[in-house]
C-alpha cells in the first residue's frame, strides 16, 4: 500500500511517456490546440451544468478548470478531461434545494476521502462489477431529468420545480410561452448538434451562445427573453474564492442525507471516470501504458476535495470533452492543463458578456447534452444481451427520474444481485446474466462513438 501511495504522487509518470525527445514541439502544439478547442466548448456547458444544479454560472467555470488541473495532476488517465458532468446535476440540485453550498462542500470532501481510501486499497476494478445495462439506463434517466428540468427556460415560462407536471397545469401555461425563447433554444440545439458533425474544431456551443446573445440583446431586446443577469446578476471576475465546508445541526435526518449524498458522489465519480478512461484509451488507440484505475480513484478523490473548496462542486471525467480533446489531437496530460488555464483566461476575458446570455440558449445546450446521452446503439446492445439486461435498462431509466438517483441505481443493483445469485443456483440461465464469462466482456462495454453522439 505504501508503494501504491508513493506512485500516486508521481506527477510525471507513464502518462507522459509519449512526450518524447524530438517530438516535443509538435506534441506541445497538438496539446495546446486541443486544450483551446475544449476550453471554448466547455465554457457554455459548464455554465449550464452549474445553473441546472442550482449554482451560479461562474461556479461551473471555476469547477471545470480546477477539476481538470487537479485531475490531470493526480489521475490515472493520459487523455481524460475532467469537469462538470450531466450525471451530477440532479444530485447537486437536490443538495442545494435542501441545504447550501457549504454542505455540498462537506459531503464532497467526505466522498473524496472515501475515493482516496478506495484507490489506496486497490479497489479500482470494483466499478467494473456494475453491469453496463444499469449504467446505460441510469444515463438515459438522467437525460430525461435534465430535459424536463430545463423546459421552463426553453419555453420562457415558470414551471414547477418537480417533475410531476400534469397535462392540465402544462396546458394552462401554453398561452404564456415566449416564442422568442423557443426560437433561441431551437437554434442553439441545431447549431450544437450539426456544427460539430462538420468538424470537432468548431466550438459549436460557444458560437451558438455568441449568436443567441446578439439576438437576445439586439433584435429580440424588450421581447421578454430572460438573461443570465436577470436571474444571477453580474458575473464576477474573481473566480477564486475559498468556500469552507459547513455542517447543519446534526440530526438523524441530516446524518442519513450525508450518507446518501456521499455514496451517490462516490458512485458517480468512480463509475463515470473509469468508463471515460476506458473509452479514452480505445478512442486514442493507446498501445502503450493503459489507464490506472486505482490512481484514477485517487485523482477523483483529490478532485472532490479540492474543487468544491474553491467555489466549485463535484466533477468527474467528462465523456464528450474527453472525446473532443482526443479528436482535436491531444497526446499527453498537458492538454488538460492547457484546457484548464485557457478556460479561465477566456472566461475572465468575456465575463462581462456572459451575463447577457439568454437562459433559453443555456437550455438549448443542455437539451443537446441530454439527447446525446440517449445512446440508441448502446441501448440496443444491452437489449440484445437478453431479457435481464433489457429489463435493467428500462427499469433504471424509469426509476431514476421517478424516484431519485440512488434509489433507482441501488434497487437496480439489488435486482441484478438476485439475478446473479439465481444464475449461480441455475447455471442454465447464467448466459442471461453474464453473456460472456471473460473479464474483458464483463467489463462495461462503452461504445466508442463520435463526439456529437457522446453526452456529458
Amino acid at each position: 500500500m505504501l508503494e501504491r501511495l508513493r506512485s500516486f504522487f508521481h506527477v510525471f509518470d507513464d502518462r507522459f511517456e509519449d512526450f518524447e525527445k524530438g517530438k516535443r514541439a509538435g506534441i506541445l502544439y497538438r496539446d495546446f490546440s486541443s486544450g483551446l478547442i475544449v476550453a471554448m466548448t466547455a465554457i457554455p456547458m459548464a455554465m449550464g451544468f452549474a445553473m441546472a444544479s442550482g449554482l451560479r454560472p461562474e461556479q461551473g467555470i471555476i469547477a471545470g478548470a480546477i477539476a481538470c488541473l487537479v485531475g490531470r495532476t493526480f489521475g490515472g488517465s493520459k487523455y481524460q478531461v475532467y469537469g462538470p458532468t450531466a450525471a451530477f446535476i440532479p444530485l447537486i440540485a437536490a443538495i442545494m434545494a435542501k441545504y447550501d453550498h457549504g454542505f455540498l462542500v462537506f459531503v464532497s470532501i467526505v466522498s473524496g476521502i472515501v475515493l482516496l481510501i478506495m484507490g489506496l486499497l486497490g479497489m479500482g476494478r470494483i466499478a467494473k462489477v456494475v453491469p453496463n445495462s444499469i449504467v446505460v439506463g441510469f444515463t438515459a434517466g438522467i437525460a430525461v431529468v435534465i430535459a424536463l428540468a430545463n423546459m421552463g427556460d426553453a419555453f420562457g415560462v415558470t414551471l414547477y420545480e418537480t417533475l410531476n407536471l400534469n397535462l392540465l397545469n402544462f396546458s394552462s401555461l401554453l398561452g404564456s410561452i415566449n416564442y422568442y425563447a423557443v426560437f433561441l433554444t431551437a437554434i442553439t440545439f441545431i447549431l450544437c448538434r450539426y456544427l460539430m458533425r462538420i468538424s470537432v474544431f468548431i466550438p459549436a456551443p460557444l458560437i451558438a451562445i455568441g449568436l443567441c446573445t446578439w439576438l437576445a440583446n439586439g433584435l429580440f431586446a424588450g421581447k421578454g427573453v430572460t438573461l443570465v443577469a436577470d436571474r444571477y446578476g453580474t458575473i464576477p471576475h474573481d473566480f477564486f474564492q475559498f468556500t469552507p465546508p459547513t455542517v447543519p445541526d446534526l440530526t438523524w435526518a441530516v446524518a442519513g442525507d450525508m450518507v446518501y449524498f456521499v455514496i451517490a458522489i462516490v458512485f458517480i465519480s468512480g463509475v463515470e471516470s473509469l468508463l471515460c478512461s476506458s473509452m479514452a484509451d480505445r478512442l486514442a488507440n493507446n498501445k502503450r501504458t493503459p489507464f490506472n484505475p486505482d490512481k484514477e480513484f485517487w485523482g477523483q478523490g483529490m478532485v472532490q476535495i479540492i474543487t468544491p473548496l474553491i467555489n466549485g462542486f463535484p466533477c468527474t471525467g467528462a465523456l464528450a470533452r474527453t472525446a473532443t480533446s482526443i479528436k482535436a489531437g491531444a497526446v499527453t496530460p498537458l492538454a488538460g492543463y492547457f484546457k484548464g488555464v485557457l478556460k479561465l483566461v477566456l472566461a475572465y476575458s468575456i465575463a462581462s458578456y456572459l451575463e447577457h446570455v439568454p437562459l433559453a440558449c443555456i437550455a438549448g445546450v443542455l437539451f443537446w447534452v441530454a439527447t446525446n446521452m440517449l445512446k440508441i446503439g448502446e441501448i440496443k446492445v444491452q437489449i440484445g444481451l437478453g431479457p435481464i439486461h433489457a429489463f435493467l435498462v428500462l427499469y433504471t431509466a424509469v426509476m431514476v427520474p421517478l424516484t431519485d438517483f440512488l434509489t433507482g441505481v441501488l434497487s437496480a443493483l439489488i435486482l441484478f444481485g438476485f439475478a446473479a445469485l439465481a444464475a449461480r443456483l441455475n447455471p442454465s440461465i447464467s448466459r442471461w446474466v453474464w453473456p460472456n464469462s471473460s473479464d474483458e466482456e464483463i467489463e462495461p462495454q462503452l461504445e466508442v462513438v463520435p463526439e456529437q453522439k457522446v453526452g456529458g
